[in-house]
């Protein structure tokens, strides 16, 4: 028989109500006992159903090679010390009773409470439980993925007065749902590739350590996230620290971060021009999709463009269309850029529905009628698409000028590399027209 990890357990057969001893066999993880006459019984095999939770009281109870079919249930508040918990490739299933009652605890210096074998971890899958690791140097987790398709999901678990949450590299996902960081230093750094992505759902975070400089998440080395990272975080920031630390190269696609029904405060301040708040990417980013939040900015996906400098069109033909001319100076763009003058670009690849307005005040021969029409450039069939055309016009008004009124509103699909821009023709004549200084039109997310 290998080594042996014993810890009393109560054994609810027992008439008097006494405790039984019972342990883990390391040669082949089951759960085994010794009768009244020392004959060891395999309470594993009994009615030839296996065994589906180990109660665990004491450290002893997490040590060693855990069996990956198993739910360890955390009976009270274990005190690891020095041991560490290694999570084994088939995985690792934890659960308390809440995170009052049950807790993994530490307060040894330079200690890591996860870690993974040579080769890597599975899944590591915990429920109502406390984390408290406080020792100086000392972090959560040190996890490595076995094959980069494994999930790192908790609910209901507090993180509390912890030095640092540690890393995890390569896992396919990450879940939280009803998680609090409360005090200490909780980063939590993500390394390398994750195929997919990480969510965090209704957490709080507060009274963290008031010299902590760091971020709640970081950015490791080679980390790269294949889907999006999503919080609705309740987040509470000492002076210096930060939410995230990421930049645009950690994403794959436009809009995966997404941020949605944040409420942050830094010492109890709202302040959603605070910089330092996500210090390596703002809300326009094209890897940005933020809204509805409190304290932190809010992408609006669109831009405009105003006429700055007026500039003659000629009209060749009457009925052909011309661009629009003049300097056409860009304002407010968020996934949106200005490939050429006059035309406004979709960078992004979701949302695909905009709406488009504007005003134009054109000047032209006296009782001409115009027209000006919104174009979409297709980057797909690199072919363009009329949008609505509208009609006016020239009015003779006193004093010389004659000019007609446009009011552009469209309702508009683009996908990503597509672009807008506006043309114009007289369909009397072939006399020239002006578009107005303060002429402008608008994309915007419907």
């Amino acid at each position: 028989m290998a080594d042996i990890h014993f810890q009393e357990q109560a054994e609810p057969s027992t008439p008097q109500g006494g405790k039984t001893k019972l342990y883990v066999d390391e040669a082949d993880s089951h759960l085994k006992t010794k009768d009244s006459t020392g004959t060891i019984v395999d309470l594993t095999s009994i009615g030839n159903a296996p065994l589906t939770t180990f109660l665990v009281q004491d450290a002893g109870g997490l040590s060693g090679t855990l069996d990956s079919t198993i739910e360890y249930i955390i009976d009270g508040v274990i005190d690891m010390g020095s041991q560490s918990i290694e999570v084994p490739a088939g995985g690792l299933n934890l659960k308390g009773h809440n995170f009052n009652v049950s807790k993994l605890i530490s307060s040894s210096v330079g200690y890591t409470m996860f870690t993974s074998p040579v080769g890597g971890s599975g899944d590591l899958l915990g429920m109502d439980y406390a984390v408290e690791v406080t020792g100086s140097g000392s972090k959560v987790y040190n996890l490595v993925a076995d094959t980069g398709f494994e999930s790192f999901e908790f609910e209901r678990i507090n993180y509390n007065d912890c030095s640092s949450l540690g890393s995890v590299e390569g896992y396919r996902q990450g879940l939280e749902g009803g998680t609090g960081r409360f005090g200490g230093r909780p980063t939590l750094t993500l390394t390398g590739t994750w195929l997919g992505g990480y969510f965090i759902d209704t957490s709080i975070v507060r009274s963290l350590d008031s010299g902590m400089t760091g971020s709640l998440y970081e950015a490791g080395a080679g980390f790269s996230m294949g889907s999006r990272f999503r919080s609705n975080q309740n987040i509470d920031l000492p002076a210096s620290a930060s939410f995230f630390d990421f930049s645009s190269s950690n994403f794959t696609q436009p809009s995966l971060i997404q941020l949605s029904g944040c409420i942050m405060t830094r010492d109890g301040v709202v302040d959603s021009a605070d910089t330092n708040l996500t210090p390596n990417i703002d809300a326009s980013n094209l890897m940005c999709k933020w809204r509805d939040n409190i304290g932190l900015a809010n992408t609006f996906e669109g831009g405009e463009l105003d006429i700055t400098t007026e500039v003659e069109t000629v009209i060749n033909v009457s009925g052909t269309y011309e661009d629009v001319l003049g300097t056409y100076t860009p304002a407010g763009l968020q996934h949106f850029d200005e490939p050429a003058n006059g035309q406004l670009r979709h960078l992004g690849s979701d949302p695909k529905e905009y709406k488009i307005q504007g005003q134009l005040v054109i000047d032209g021969g006296a009782n001409d009628v115009v027209a000006v029409k919104i174009v979409i450039f297709r980057d797909a069939t690199t072919s363009f698409e009329d949008g609505k055309i509208i009609i006016r016009q020239i009015a003779q008004l006193q004093g010389g000028r004659n000019v007609g009124y446009f009011v552009l509103y469209d309702n508009i699909t683009l996908s990503q590399n597509d672009y807008v821009k506006l043309q114009i023709t007289n369909q009397t004549d072939v006399t020239n027209v002006t578009a107005e200084l303060n002429s402008y039109f608008t994309v915007e997310a419907r």
